[in-house]
């Protein structure tokens, strides 16, 4: 084994994080408060070794047996792994001779060190777990102390071939900062109540992924999301639109929807702009791109009613696997598995075309989104357009009459393309009107047109060159007379 050599740690999401995982015969340190899963990441470590490496668990904290019950039931075979129980038992506190850390020649006590060096040398383990190291620091006089013995034990282990992973209790008031100096690498644990994160604040070798990430410990271990990163350069894609079928709102948009480009289908409630989304994915799936629905306000079964009753083909495309539809619930995923399911889309499955129906839902349903949830809509949007990714976004604004927004939220310089669907007072009853605002690759329509939806599907009518306002926020037709044009 050579210093350049990587070693699992069992996790593959931490594995991404580390660039391939840790380095081999260096030691890392793995801290975090109570229940942030310290030694589940430990057991993780252990279980990852080949069947040509030997595992040895040194445990100072829960007896050998509950650790046992620990390891099988994540499915992290225990039977696999050697352990070493220091931990302290009423046999050892009624016992006259007490142990201490250091070795024999320095003390009269048994030597926790000269036990642990005694295992080692008989085992030769490839992998070491001392869980937690913090426990060393209670058998020694002062810091000095402690710092010396742990650093004689871990060039010990180092010379002996061994990688070797320690557990710190972070607390206020017992600092582990000593033990981190000591260490290659420090694995920082940290939870809220709405998100657990992983951040690599240390690492001698290759730059780790800049974190936070979010982690979960489920029935099968730990699961770690890598957080996004968007590209430096943009990949080579084909230039080409991509069309919505519907010849009129075409034309509104030079031909479509640009590929690599993210585009803001913005409105109040019902104005129809999930609808009208739906229909340039459901006709570049039919046409054999790749897409994807991620929902957040409505229910994968509410959007297939919908598009039936539209007559749009969308459950028979699903059927057909060019398209998916993910149902985001409230508080079901955090920030980073969102994320990582974007980007296994794209990378893993050949996405070309993604909606996100709607930025409200995306900033209520998502755990972990820190202070500003709209930077992290920002970075998905980023990501897709240097994929190359035709990008689509419904975003609710409150205003159902009065003063225009094109978003919300101050959003649109996200956007490389906004299209505002209104509703319009039109002889006593309310119609719907769709316009575009910006296109930053092509040229666009500046007029607005009349927008239907009917059981044939989305429907698009001629320019409205008499209706002015909409922009102001108080719709009127320049020429009475020719208000009926808008009925047909």
């Amino acid at each position: 084994m050579t210093t350049t050599s990587r070693l699992s740690t069992g996790i593959d999401g931490l594995d991404t994080i580390l660039d391939g995982g840790l380095i081999g015969r260096q030691n890392v340190i793995v801290r975090g408060p109570p229940g942030a899963g310290k030694t589940i990441f430990g057991l993780h470590f252990l279980a990852a070794g080949t069947d040509e490496e030997d595992s040895l668990y040194i445990n100072l904290g829960e007896p050998t047996e509950y650790v046992q019950r620990t390891a099988d039931h994540f499915g992290l075979n225990s039977e696999t792994l050697q352990f070493l129980e220091l931990s302290p038992d009423e046999k050892k506190f009624t016992e006259e001779g007490t142990y201490t850390l250091f070795s024999s020649a320095e003390a009269e006590q048994p030597s926790l060190v000269s036990e642990v060096r005694e295992t080692v040398e008989e085992l030769q383990p490839d992998r070491v777990l001392i869980d937690p190291i913090t426990e060393f620091r209670f058998l020694t006089t002062d810091d000095h102390q402690f710092r010396s013995q742990i650093l004689g034990l871990l060039d010990f282990l180092r010379s002996t071939g061994a990688t070797v992973l320690m557990t710190s209790q972070a607390a206020a008031d017992l600092s582990d900062t000593d033990l981190q100096f000591l260490t290659d690498a420090v694995i920082n644990l940290e939870q809220t109540s709405e998100v657990r994160t992983v951040d690599i604040t240390k690492f001698r070798g290759p730059a780790a992924q800049r974190g936070p990430h979010a982690y979960e410990i489920t029935e099968s271990g730990v699961d770690v999301w890598p957080r996004l990163e968007v590209p430096d350069a943009q990949v080579d894609f084909p230039e080409e639109n991509i069309s919505s079928g519907v010849p009129e709102l075409d034309q509104l948009l030079d031909g479509g929807l640009d590929r690599g480009t993210v585009t803001f289908f913005s409105g109040p409630t019902g104005a129809g702009k999930t609808t009208t989304s739906l229909q340039f994915v459901q006709e570049a799936a039919g046409r054999g791109s790749q897409s994807i629905i991620f929902s957040f306000e409505e229910s994968r079964r509410t959007l297939l009613q919908r598009a039936e009753a539209l007559n749009m083909p969308i459950g028979e495309m699903i059927e057909q696997g060019v398209l998916d539809i993910v149902e985001v619930q409230p508080r079901e995923y955090t920030v980073n598995q969102l994320t990582n399911k974007v980007q296994d889309a794209v990378e893993a499955d050949g996405v070309e075309v993604v909606l996100i129906d709607g930025t409200q839902g995306f900033k209520q349903n998502l755990r972990g989104h820190g202070e500003n949830p709209i930077t992290n809509l920002i970075e998905i949007g980023r990501y897709l357009r240097q994929m190359g990714v035709t990008t689509i976004v419904t975003n609710e604004v409150h205003d159902i009459t009065g003063q225009f927004r094109a978003t919300e939220e101050q959003m649109s310089n996200l956007a490389d393309n906004i299209v505002f669907i209104r509703h319009v007072e039109s002889r006593g009853k309310l119609e719907k009107v769709i316009g575009v605002l910006k296109m930053r690759t092509s040229d666009f329509e500046r007029t607005l047109r009349k927008l239907e939806f009917t059981e044939y599907g989305v429907s698009v009518g001629d320019p409205l060159e008499n209706l002015q306002g909409v922009l102001t926020g108080t719709p009127e037709w320049a020429d009475s007379e020719s208000t009926g044009e808008t009925d047909g």
